[in-house]
């Protein structure tokens, strides 16, 4: 299951993650529901969006930007890969301990 924003919303997304086998969770914003309801039966039915799900979205983008707020992680100063997942390792554990 792919959580995403509206942006990610376009019929072309929709179909790769499709044809895959991934189900999307991603909203259709305001603009492209208006046009699909203008086509009539040729727009085609609406995506279903599980609500539920798309509440879980909130929850991870929260704990994103709490780990962002640390500088190192927010700017990707790190070269080496191992660098950087030891800064998110550590970021991690601060926001635990925090909590």
């Amino acid at each position: 299951m792919v959580l995403a924003d509206k942006a990610y919303s376009a019929r072309a997304i929709r179909s790769h993650l499709r044809k895959r086998g991934i189900r999307a969770v991603t909203p259709v914003p305001a603009d492209q529901r208006g046009h699909r309801q203008r086509q009539g039966s040729r727009g085609g039915r609406p995506p279903a969006l599980d609500r539920e799900a798309y509440k879980q979205r909130n929850t991870v983008e929260r704990c994103i930007n709490r780990l962002k707020q640390w500088r190192g992680l927010a700017m990707r100063t790190d070269k080496l890969a191992i660098a950087y997942q030891a800064a998110l390792h550590l970021a991690a554990i601060l926001v635990w301990a925090r909590r």
